[in-house]
């Protein structure tokens, strides 16, 4: 089986210029808890929690840009690769989520730990288990 069988399709990003607020409105809009944040080559991401742990909880201003508070060095996986190999990268990188590209090199979605679980529980257990030890990752 492949990421692509899984993996989250439904990807909105953000642009460098996004507010904060802006971000945390589109996630409600989507109910989703990341979004990739696109800052010309470099790319990004921001979660719900980095919301609340860089923004909210530190009194920043929420009309602020997104790239203040984003996350940089973003772990992938292609869309071909097999789920066990993203599933044990996520496993060794303690992530619970990967931004899934396809063979072009564009954003095709977001594989989480929840899309493997619906599939398959014991794989979801195996790279939960490692990724458990450490909150602050995607």
């Amino acid at each position: 089986m492949q990421v692509r069988d899984v993996m989250t399709r439904q990807v909105i990003t953000a642009s460098a210029e996004t507010s904060i607020r802006e971000v945390a409105r589109m996630m409600s809009e989507i109910d989703s808890g990341i979004i990739p944040v696109i800052d010309g080559d470099e790319l990004g991401m921001v979660t719900d929690r980095d919301i609340v742990i860089r923004a909210v909880a530190e009194g920043m201003d929420t009309e602020g840009p997104i790239t203040s508070i984003m996350t940089t060095g973003i772990e992938s996986c292609l869309e071909s690769d097999e789920l066990r190999e993203a599933a044990t990268r996520m496993s060794d990188l303690q992530m619970r989520r990967l931004l899934v590209f396809d063979e072009d090199g564009a954003i095709a979605g977001i594989l989480s730990l929840g899309d493997i679980a619906l599939l398959n529980e014991e794989l979801a257990g195996v790279a939960l288990e490692e990724i458990s030890d450490d909150r602050s990752k995607l």
